[in-house]
């Protein structure tokens, strides 16, 4: 059975519900969800899983630290290891939203490949924007089958 790593930071807690909104859908296929925020992965969380999902705040437009550290610690390790996998990408801002351009970096950096467009958010998710988060979540499963 397939399995995916959702990786994310939140400090209000928009980010989070949004995970959890992603987690729920992939979870409702029948695929497996690590479920960590980004301080918690490790990197044989990484390399245990089939797809990827990374999630973080727009702090002045950049990923938020947690998650740059997540990426630090596994980035060399898992090279080569984890090529080609599918992953997908959400950002939770307040006005900016620039922070998903160094998600997408990371991604490339990592030779992930990324499956659907990523998901900005603005402010506090409304019922809306937690139904494309199923939705991204999907996408994600209809790449591991």
């Amino acid at each position: 059975m397939a399995k995916v790593l959702l990786v994310y930071h939140t400090q209000t807690g928009n980010t989070e519900k949004i995970a959890l909104a992603i987690k729920e859908s992939v979870e409702e296929s029948g695929i497996e969800v690590i479920f960590k925020k980004a301080f918690t992965a490790t990197l044989e969380d990484l390399l245990s899983c089939d797809g990827y999902c990374f999630g973080t705040p727009d702090y002045f437009d950049y990923m938020a630290g947690a998650l740059k550290d997540f990426f630090d610690r596994t980035c060399y390790p898992s090279e080569g290891k984890i090529t080609n996998r599918p992953c997908i990408l959400f950002v939770s801002h307040g006005g900016g939203g620039k922070a998903v351009e160094s998600l997408k970096r990371m991604a490339k950096r990592f030779s992930l490949r990324i499956v659907s467009k990523p998901l900005l958010v603005e402010g506090k998710p409304k019922k809306e924007d937690l139904k494309k988060a199923k939705e991204l979540g999907k996408k994600l499963v209809e790449a591991l089958s």
